[in-house]
């Protein structure tokens, strides 16, 4: 394994599973100072022990990403360094279509996928400023390039991620901060049962064609690479793209 991240400190959320947790066992795996973010502490604390068991050491934080609380606990176990930030953290809709969406289930979805990643990265680039360099990586979804595969509130919140990733980009690239994301199909993650039961019923009869040209699943180790290819120097040139990560099945 290379030491790609050496001495970098590097916040994940997300990370007490799937992606999340796959991208901070190999970002600490090349060099790096890990902050996990999650909001079940039983993910964390056992992340923490199998970090442990391997004589490596990460800092865990655990809360939910809306709170400004939570935010500023990642800061604090942070410190004044911030190299590395994924935004991994997401949940899903259940499929609901918009004339069977209530005010709450869309407010929780655009608050987890959107404006949590918005407040937590604008926390982060202060400190990048300082420093005059940074990267941040935002875990975004096929459901950002098109509709078709999703409810219309976990559609929209992907959507917006794409502009804020591109606007992060365009507004700071200049002072060396990059940012991009990585737009994953099918992954073999947890992501249905965190999130809202299956309620769409309609919704998945009538994705049914598109759901069903999915290309395979994806192991969450492979998003992780793409993630950290971005996060790291060697996409030195990358900022403001949004990389596929399904088997071409946006491109199908």
């Amino acid at each position: 394994m290379s030491a790609r991240f050496a001495g970098q400190v590097g916040i994940i959320t997300g990370a007490g599973s799937g992606i999340g947790k796959a991208t901070i066992e190999r970002f600490v795996a090349e060099g790096g100072i890990g902050i996990a973010v999650d909001i079940s502490e039983q993910r964390l604390t056992q992340l923490e022990q199998e970090f442990h068991a391997r004589n490596q050491l990460i800092k865990c934080v655990s809360g939910d990403l809306t709170s400004a609380a939570t935010i500023n606990q990642i800061m604090n176990a942070a410190g004044e360094k911030i190299d590395v930030l994924i935004n991994n953290a997401g949940i899903m809709d259940g499929f609901v279509p918009l004339d069977e969406l209530d005010d709450e289930l869309w407010d929780r979805v655009i608050a987890v996928n959107l404006t949590s990643v918005m407040k937590l990265s604008r926390e982060v680039i202060k400190r990048m400023l300082l420093q005059g360099k940074g990267s941040i990586v935002t875990t975004s979804s096929g459901a950002s390039f098109k509709s078709g595969i999703a409810g219309t509130a976990y559609t929209t919140s992907k959507h917006g991620l794409n502009g804020l990733i591109k606007s992060i980009a365009t507004i700071y690239g200049s002072r060396g901060i990059r940012s991009n994301g990585v737009a994953p199909g099918g992954t073999k993650t947890n992501i249905m049962d965190m999130s809202q039961p299956i309620r769409g019923q309609k919704t998945m009869e009538l994705l049914g064609v598109n759901l069903a040209n999915a290309s395979r699943t994806a192991e969450p180790e492979e998003v992780a690479a793409c993630l950290l290819f971005l996060a790291s120097n060697d996409a030195s040139n990358v900022n403001g793209a949004i990389l596929a990560s399904d088997s071409g099945w946006v491109a199908k």
